[in-house]
């Protein structure tokens, strides 16, 4: 098996959970989470990873949406994810997870209501639609707001979203701990040595267990799979969305299709009625 890049793509499913969803590389998840939170959310200094098969994701959503879930000591829950691919009502599909913490506090019998606060961040690997002429900004924090105040209304339910195809500093630009991830994240497939502005133990360690060579016959080849799944995906949804045309998305449906997907499952995914596909 031949590779070109030294370092595996974190938006595939092998990369992220090697990187980020393993008891022993939480230190590295935590120290990612840290530079991102908000100062409200105070400094985690552990986590406990938690079952994701409650959320009842569908098959499709787990080929283009890679999460975790963990809750630090103080009880609060974090739900991370990696979405490497557009997908209709994305904000709604967002809200609808991040319920299920939100659920899963109830308490039976005589119980005040008071919930612990819940995070959802979002890694992506796309830009908004409705964020194209927006060049600069990268991390959205979204909380409910009181519109005739401008104040938080309540702030124990927060969105984070980094739109990483914004991030375009160079490595001599990187300042903050939140710089270097953005950047490590955004270009580690594409660097070929650590760069000097990367050198602190965290970021060595993700370069380390990152390196392709390092891993055993097994761990390359499931690796090679992660990564063609993830371009094979990323294309047929990406194109999807170009331009908005109907036609389009109709071809990518029929693609999708081709390759195996259920007519129901492709007309979902390329956001096209299931009629109009089975008609074509």
């Amino acid at each position: 098996m031949t590779m070109k890049e030294r370092y595996i793509n974190p938006f595939t499913d092998f990369g992220f959970k090697k990187i980020f969803g393993s008891e022993v590389n939480k230190d590295l998840l935590i120290a990612f989470l840290n530079s991102l939170l908000p100062d409200d959310a105070g400094i985690i200094a552990d986590l406990s990873f938690l079952p994701t098969e409650q959320t009842g994701r569908s098959e499709y959503d787990r080929r283009a949406i890679f999460d975790l879930h963990c809750t630090n000591e103080q009880g609060d829950t974090f739900i991370v994810e990696m979405q490497r691919a557009k997908q209709n009502y994305f904000k709604d599909r967002s809200v609808f997870y991040a319920s299920f913490p939100i659920q899963q506090q109830a308490q039976k019998g005589s119980w005040d209501f008071r919930l612990k606060p819940v995070y959802m961040v979002g890694i992506l690997d796309f830009i908004f639609d409705e964020d194209q002429a927006s060049h600069d900004v990268v991390h959205h924090e979204v909380k409910l707001l009181d519109r005739s105040t401008g104040q938080v209304f309540y702030n124990k339910l927060t969105f984070i979203y980094l739109e990483l195809p914004k991030f375009r500093k160079s490595v001599d630009e990187l300042i903050t701990d939140f710089d270097k991830w953005c950047y490590l994240l955004r270009n580690l497939p594409e660097l070929t040595d650590r760069p000097q502005r990367l050198q602190e133990k965290v970021f060595s360690k993700v370069f380390e267990i990152a390196e392709i060579a390092k891993y055993s016959p097994a761990e390359a080849a499931a690796y090679e799979d992660s990564l063609k799944v993830y371009r094979d995906l990323k294309n047929v949804i990406d194109t999807a969305y170009d331009e908005g045309k109907a036609e389009g998305k109709l071809e990518v449906a029929q693609r999708l299709v081709e390759s195996g997907m259920s007519v129901e499952q492709a007309a979902e995914m390329a956001g096209v009625p299931v009629a109009l596909l089975q008609s074509s």
